[in-house]
C-alpha cells in the first residue's frame, strides 16, 4: 500500500545526492516524493545504489551471503461477506477487511486450496462439486504454499513464489533481491472452475486485504543486479569499485518491477511499473521495493493491476478499512551489532487513505522497536496505537522491555501524542490485543504478565492492571462481556513449555484481570499460536476450535507401539465458569510421505455444522455429541 506514493501529492524535488540509510529515519523525514522523469529517476536510483553496494552486494540479502562466504572461506543462507448467523468467516483483524487464507466460504460454497488444487465443496450435499488443478510449482521453494480472497462467483489464488533464479552469467552469483514471480490466478466459480485470467509480477507477495469487491496486494522485490564473484584476495575497496562498475552500466529494468498478464490461456500484455508511478523517501539504499497491485474481482478480468511502486522496505500490513499501514522492520540492519545500544531499530510505518478506493499516501513516521505482527497495530478515534519491544532484538542478553505509542497525523507526519513504556523488562511481547480504548499486551520469558492498558485518553496512556501466571498467550481474542480467550504455551516456573494452554481472562475490571479458566493439552501446539487465521470462535454456540499437535510419547506403549502423534481439532464450549470440552476431531486420511494422520489447519460453522479443512480432505461434524456427518476427501 506504500506504493500509491505518486498518487499521493508528493511533488517536492528530491535532494541531488541521496545518502545512504544505514540507520531508520526519524519520523517525520520519511516524507516520500515521486520521480520527475526515467532520467531522473535512473540517475537517483544509481547514485543511491553506489553509496549504499558493499564489498558483497545491495540489501540485507548481500550482507548474509557476506557472512556465509568468511564462514566458508575460514572451513577452507477486504472483505469478503460479513460474518451471518449461519456461517463463520475467516477470523480477521478487522471486521470488513478481509485477509487472505487458504480457505474460504460464503455459506453456499466452501473453496480452499493446497497442493496446487482449487477444490469447490457444497456444504448442503456435502460433496465435492468442483476441481481445479493449478500449474505445478517449478520446484518446492516457488510457490507450493497458496491462499485465497473470494468475491460472488471468483476466487483469487495468490501463490507465494519465493525462489531466487539462477544465474545465467558466466562467473557471477544471482543477485539476492530478487525472488522470483509472484502469480495471481483469478478463477470462475460459476460453474465447473475455470481460469479466466493471471497476473505474474517479479518478487514475493508480502500480504494482502480486501474490501467489498476491491483487492490490494502488496509485493516486496528486489533489483537484478548481478555483482561479480571475485576470485582470490581482494580487498574491500576492489570489491565495492567492482559492484559500482555494476551499477553504473544497470537500467531501469534491472530495478522496476515486471509483470505479465494472461487471459487462462495466453499472455495478452506485460510491461514494467512506470517511472511515473515510482517513489522514494529522501534517503534509499535502492535494494528493495514495495509494489501495490489493485484489482476488482467483479470486473470480467484483472487487468493491468494498477501498479504502483516505492523504494523501500515493508513487511506488515494493517488496515481498517478506512487507512491503511504498512509497517517495515528495520532489525536486519543491526543483528551483528556488538553493542546493546548499536542494537536498538526502529520500525518505520506508512499510513493511506483507502476510504475513497484508491490509496493515497497521508502521513509517515516511527517507533522504537519491532513488532510481533500486525496484531500490534490498531486504529481508535483517529489515532494509531503500537505495541513494540525494544532493547536486544536478537534475545541475547536482558536489556529488553516493551510500550506502547500513540501516534496521529499531523501534514505529512505521524507523530507521537503519548506512550507508555516499561512493560516485561527482560522480555519481548508474545501477543498484542487492542479492543476499543483498551491494549492488552502478554510479555514472556519465564512467566507471562498480561497488562491492560487504558488508551480512552490518547496523551497519557496507563497501565492499569497487571496478571502473572505461568507460560504465555500468543493470540487473544475478545469473547464479550469483559472476557478474553488466550491461546498460548503453559510453562514451569523457569519458562519451560510443557504444551498447549486456553486461558479464559476476566479482564472488566482493569485494574484486576484475572484467569478464570484454563484448559492444557500436554506436549501440544497449535498453528493457532503463530496464525490467528487457524482459531475459530463461534459466539452463537460459544464455542472455541483450534487445531492441536500433540506429539508423542517417547516410550512404547502397553501394545508395543509408540503413540502416534495426535493432529486434529480440540472444541472447547465457553461456560459461565469456564471451559468444557466439546469434543475432538481428527481426519483419516494419511500423508503420503510421513505415514501419519494430516494435521487439520482450519475450521468452519456451516448452517450448525463443524466442518475442518486439512490436505486430505473436509470433515463435517454435527455439534451435538461431535459425530461425524461426512468426508469430503481431496485428490
Amino acid at each position: 500500500m506504500a506504493a500509491a506514493l505518486a498518487l499521493g501529492g508528493c511533488t517536492a524535488s528530491p535532494p541531488a545526492d541521496p545518502q545512504p540509510t544505514g540507520r531508520p529515519v526519524p519520523a517525520g523525514g520519511l516524507r516520500l516524493v515521486a520521480f520527475d522523469s526515467c532520467d531522473e529517476a535512473l540517475r537517483q536510483i544509481r547514485a543511491a545504489a553506489r553509496a549504499a553496494v558493499g564489498p558483497w552486494g545491495l540489501g540485507p540479502g548481500d550482507d548474509l551471503l557476506r557472512f556465509s562466504a568468511e564462514a566458508a572461506a575460514g572451513a577452507a543462507k477486504a472483505a469478503g461477506p460479513a460474518s451471518t448467523p449461519d456461517f463463520s468467516g475467516t477470523n480477521v483483524h478487522e471486521a470488513g477487511v478481509d485477509e487472505p487464507d487458504l480457505v474460504k466460504t460464503d455459506g453456499r460454497r466452501i473453496v480452499t486450496y493446497g497442493r496446487g488444487v482449487l477444490t469447490v465443496v457444497d456444504p448442503a450435499t456435502r460433496r465435492q462439486t468442483g476441481r481445479l488443478a493449478l500449474d505445478p510449482p517449478a520446484d518446492r521453494f516457488s510457490g507450493q504454499e497458496g491462499s485465497l480472497l473470494l468475491h460472488g462467483d471468483r476466487a483469487l489464488v495468490l501463490l507465494r513464489a519465493g525462489r531466487v533464479p539462477e544465474s545465467t552469467v558466466p562467473g557471477r552469483r544471482p543477485a539476492p533481491g530478487v525472488v522470483g514471480q509472484a502469480r495471481l490466478v483469478l478463477v470462475d466459480l460459476a460453474a465447473a472452475p475455470r481460469v479466466v485470467g493471471e497476473y505474474r509480477v517479479d518478487g514475493r507477495m508480502v500480504d494482502a486485504r480486501q474490501v467489498g469487491a476491491t483487492a490490494r496486494i502488496v509485493i516486496s522485490s528486489g533489483h537484478r543486479l548481478e555483482f561479480p564473484q571475485q576470485p582470490g584476495e581482494r580487498t574491500d575497496a576492489q570489491r565495492i569499485a567492482a559492484n559500482r562498475a555494476v551499477i553504473d552500466r544497470a537500467t531501469l529494468d534491472d530495478w522496476l518491477p515486471r509483470y505479465e498478464i494472461r487471459d487462462g490461456v495466453r499472455t495478452v500484455g506485460s510491461g514494467r511499473v512506470g517511472c511515473d508511478r515510482v517513489s522514494r523517501p529522501a534517503g534509499f539504499s535502492a535494494a528493495s521495493m514495495l509494489t501495490v497491485l489493485s484489482f476488482d474481482l467483479a470486473a470480467p478480468a484483472l487487468g493491468a493491476g494498477d501498479p504502483v511502486t516505492v523504494f523501500g522496505d515493508g513487511d506488515t500490513v494493517y488496515s481498517n478499512g478506512q487507512r491503511l499501514y504498512i509497517a517495515a522492520d528495520q532489525r536486519w540492519r543491526t543483528w551483528r551489532a556488538a553493542s546493546p545500544a548499536a542494537r536498538d531499530v526502529s520500525t518505520e510505518i506508512y499510513q493511506f487513505d483507502t476510504a475513497a478506493g484508491t490509496p493515497r499516501y497521508v502521513a509517515a513516521g516511527s517507533v522504537p522497536g519491532w513488532l510481533i505482527n500486525q496484531y500490534a497495530l490498531s486504529e481508535w478515534d483517529g489515532h494509531l496505537r503500537v505495541a513494540t519491544t525494544t532493547g536486544d532484538s536478537w534475545g541475547r542478553g536482558n536489556a529488553s522491555q516493551s510500550g506502547v505509542y500513540v501516534l496521529r497525523a499531523d501534514g505529512p507526519a505521524l507523530k507521537r501524542v503519548g506512550a507508555v513504556t516499561g512493560l516485561g523488562k527482560g522480555e519481548r511481547i508474545y501477543a498484542v490485543r487492542f479492543v476499543g480504548g483498551t491494549g492488552y499486551v502478554v510479555t514472556f520469558r519465564e512467566t507471562d504478565p498480561l497488562y491492560g492498558v487504558d488508551l480512552r485518553d490518547p496523551a497519557k496512556p496507563r497501565v492499569t492492571g497487571e496478571l502473572k501466571i505461568n507460560g504465555y498467550s500468543a493470540y487473544l481474542h475478545p469473547a464479550g462481556d469483559g472476557r478474553l480467550i488466550g491461546v498460548g504455551q503453559d510453562a514451569t516456573d523457569r519458562g519451560r513449555v510443557t504444551g498447549t494452554q486456553v486461558s479464559l481472562f476476566d479482564v472488566a475490571d482493569p485494574a484486576r484481570p484475572t484467569r478464570i479458566a484454563q484448559h492444557h493439552v500436554a506436549r501440544g501446539w497449535s498453528e493457532a499460536e503463530r496464525d490467528p487465521h487457524a482459531f475459530l470462535y463461534w459466539p452463537p454456540e460459544r464455542l472455541v476450535v483450534i487445531p492441536v499437535m500433540q506429539s508423542g510419547v517417547d516410550t512404547d506403549g502397553p501394545d508395543g507401539t509408540k503413540r502416534q502423534p495426535f493432529g486434529g481439532v480440540l472444541a472447547l464450549r465457553l461456560g459461565d465458569k469456564g471451559f468444557t470440552v466439546a469434543g475432538a476431531v481428527d481426519h483419516p486420511g494419511s500423508l503420503a510421505d510421513g505415514g501419519e494422520r494430516t494435521p487439520i489447519r482450519r475450521s468452519l460453522m456451516i448452517d450448525g455444522v463443524l466442518w475442518t479443512v486439512s490436505d486430505a480432505g473436509l470433515k463435517a461434524t454435527a455439534l451435538s455429541g461431535m459425530t461425524s456427518l461426512a468426508w469430503v476427501p481431496l485428490a
